[in-house]
């Protein structure tokens, strides 16, 4: 049977919970459509979820319809947890943005087109709430075109049968060939059609659609056009791959590993290759639709499928054939707190719930701090610190607090250095090598080996990359999450009795931390990118306001009674001035923005001032070395004499 995975993305209060549900109802999924407010949606299950009224972890609902099988995956629609939502959408196929008719294109909305855009998503768009006083066909359409994508064309409703001239046409002008048989009078149902479902492939236009979640008005007929306009993805017999999109834990603790098969096929209790040169069993594959499942025995290309129990791989990793690939994601926290907790709570209690929540939202970047005992997290926002404070407490019955919000730094490399590690306690041996050198802005972290095989054969190389990825290796100036570098395995050495693969972990740590010790880093903060609307009598004062703040503007958009102003900013300064720019406009203002990039640091000293990191204190930059049977400790800045690889600048 084909496939098809749809993902449903809004801005909040979008009406996306109530059009999922009436999708869902339409398909046969459920009997009849819950609602957010009643605490009965189908895939707003989670206690949370009931509570606040807003989806905050991803879900999916399966349903066939005409000879396919769908997968309609519900993301969240709240900025703070968009890291979850792009996760989700890694796995689809298409995507459906809902818009509010009400209020138009929103803040949130734009981002998500911005993702869907990366990935190369085909997408719909659903304009909801047209039943709402005042609405505007006309106005809301022009506003997706301008905001969103001038592609964005109106279906008039087509779900098959007769094209109107309008779509006839729209489909013609991206097709040359079909714009000359239509100036000819060759017109034919079919070749447009299969044009029509091209073009949306390849994200050459924009189905849009109008009507009303909640009164139930034009669902059933956008349903129809989704199976119309959508291909599925048939079974092949390629070699199995697949990429982990989601992990959960059940209410026992066990691991709930959510993958989509990209290719072949996998059975039941089959081995599968994990990342690292490790194979694990699938023992048991499970097909979720809500809170509910069923058990598989095959599991085949384009399914969204669950494996429990299987050991730690994470989101974005591939299992199968296509080991060693992964997918990075582009949201990325700007804010980080301290967790702060009784102290007749072990730490290691703490930390190992956190962990696991770690697990399921990789973004939380959880932080031990050897030197204070400490723990930070990476968040998108208060709301997100809510949601963790509650889990925390439902799940693991640990009450914890924040501290305050504050903006996250990271840090780089000016120029390349080379680092040792060197692991060798009695039994044990492992040597790398290796060159951290500056990479391209946005980057991340990256990894290339120039060490011949002869010297260190490929399964070794390969494990010290999965130990270049398994963590988030901190800077030496603040303890700040490292970024935009790529790591070169130059050189590496194993004992043919006494290496393990724990070894080569150790080893590639501290010469990753070692490299650091010797590099000029750079202090990195976070700029963000802002779109506002405001009155135009606010002009003058909000512009006085983002000058001081060292924004840098685009020229601003002017009407006969609004202007929009657009533009970068450090964020720690734009930041403090959301809830003064409401202020100033008199409620009347709107304000959205994103993480855009990262730069250096406009006042690095002061803050690494103000931080007083111990680089020697966390992550260890020294080697163990081994002499007359026992393991001792070698100073970062003396390794280099005491290694058993010569150094090498090329």
């Amino acid at each position: 049977m084909d496939n098809t995975s749809i993902g449903i993305l809004a801005h909040v209060d979008a009406g996306k919970t109530t059009f999922s549900e009436q999708i869902l109802c339409h398909a046969g999924v459920i009997r009849s459509a819950g609602r957010v407010d009643h605490g009965d949606a189908f895939l707003d299950a989670h206690p949370l979820e009931k509570q606040r009224g807003i989806t905050i972890f991803s879900d999916q609902a399966v349903f066939e319809r005409e000879g396919r099988r769908f997968f309609w995956v519900d993301t969240p629609g709240h900025a703070d947890f968009a890291a979850e939502m792009e996760r989700a959408i890694s796995a689809v196929d298409y995507a459906v943005v809902l818009v509010s008719g009400a209020e138009g294109v929103q803040g949130h909305t734009e981002t998500i087109w911005a993702l869907l855009d990366r990935l190369s998503i085909p997408s719909f768009i659903f304009i909801n709430k047209t039943d709402r006083a005042g609405f505007d066909a006309a106005a809301s359409l022009a506003d997706v075109k301008k905001r969103l994508s001038p592609d964005c064309v109106d279906m008039g409703g087509y779900r098959g049968g007769a094209m109107s001239d309008a779509l006839t046409e729209a489909v013609a002008e991206r097709d040359e060939s079909l714009l000359n048989r239509l100036l000819d009078g060759d017109f034919d149902e079919g070749d447009w059609l299969d044009a029509l479902k091209g073009q949306l492939r390849r994200r050459e236009i924009f189905p849009v659609y109008f009507g009303s979640a909640l009164n139930d008005t034009g669902v059933s007929e956008f349903l129809d056009a989704l199976c119309l306009l959508t291909d599925g993805i048939e079974p092949n017999a390629q070699p199995f791959d697949a990429l982990v999109y989601k992990v959960r834990h059940d209410a026992q603790g066990g691991r709930l590993t959510f993958f989509k098969v990209l290719a072949g096929s996998v059975v039941a209790r089959e081995e599968i290759a994990l990342p690292g040169g490790e194979t694990a069993k699938l023992n048991e594959l499970r097909l979720y639709s809500g809170a509910k499942y069923k058990s598989l025995n095959r599991a085949e290309t384009g399914m969204l499928v669950c494996a429990a129990g299987l050991p730690a791989v994470k989101p974005g990793e591939h299992i199968g054939a296509g080991c060693g690939k992964r997918s990075r994601f582009a949201t990325e926290p700007m804010l980080a707190a301290s967790v702060q907790w009784d102290n007749a709570i072990p730490t290691t209690k703490v930390l190992q719930a956190l962990r696991q929540l770690e697990e399921e939202d990789p973004a939380l970047n959880v932080s031990f701090i050897e030197s204070t005992g400490g723990i930070d997290v990476d968040v998108m926002g208060p709301i997100q610190l809510e949601v963790l404070t509650q889990l925390l407490k439902d799940r693991f019955g640990i009450a914890v607090t924040f501290g305050k919000l504050r903006v996250m730094y990271m840090e780089t490399i000016k120029a390349p250095a080379i680092g040792v590690g060197h692991y060798e306690p009695l039994r044990h041996y492992a040597e790398v090598q290796l060159r951290l050198v500056p990479g391209e802005p946005g980057s991340g972290i990256t990894f290339e080996s120039k060490c011949h095989v002869d010297e260190l054969t490929l399964n070794w190389q390969r494990l010290i990359e999965t130990h270049v990825f398994e963590k988030a290796h901190k800077g030496v100036l603040t303890g700040a999450k490292l970024t935009d570098v790529k790591v070169e395995l130059l050189h590496g050495r194993s004992h043919l009795k006494h290496t393990e693969g724990g070894d080569f972990r150790q080893s590639t740590y501290r010469a990753i931390r070692n490299a650091l010790m010797y590099a000029e880093s750079v202090l990195l903060e976070p700029i963000c990118r802002f779109d506002l609307r405001l009155p135009r009598d606010d002009f003058g004062r909000v512009m006085g306001d983002l000058t001081k703040m060292q924004a840098k503007l685009d020229p601003p958009e002017m009407s006969d009674d609004t202007c929009t102003m657009s533009g970068e900013a450090p964020f720690a300064l734009f930041s403090d001035y959301i809830a003064d720019f409401m202020a100033a406009t008199h409620g009347r203002g709107a304000l959205r923005y994103r993480l855009d990039h990262y730069a250096p640091c406009r006042d690095q000293d002061a803050i690494v001032e103000a931080a007083n990191y111990n680089p020697l204190a966390d992550d260890t930059p020294d080697s163990v070395f081994c002499s007359h049977g026992a393991g001792y400790t070698v100073p970062w800045n003396e390794v280099r004499a005491h290694a058993h690889i010569p150094i090498t600048e090329d």
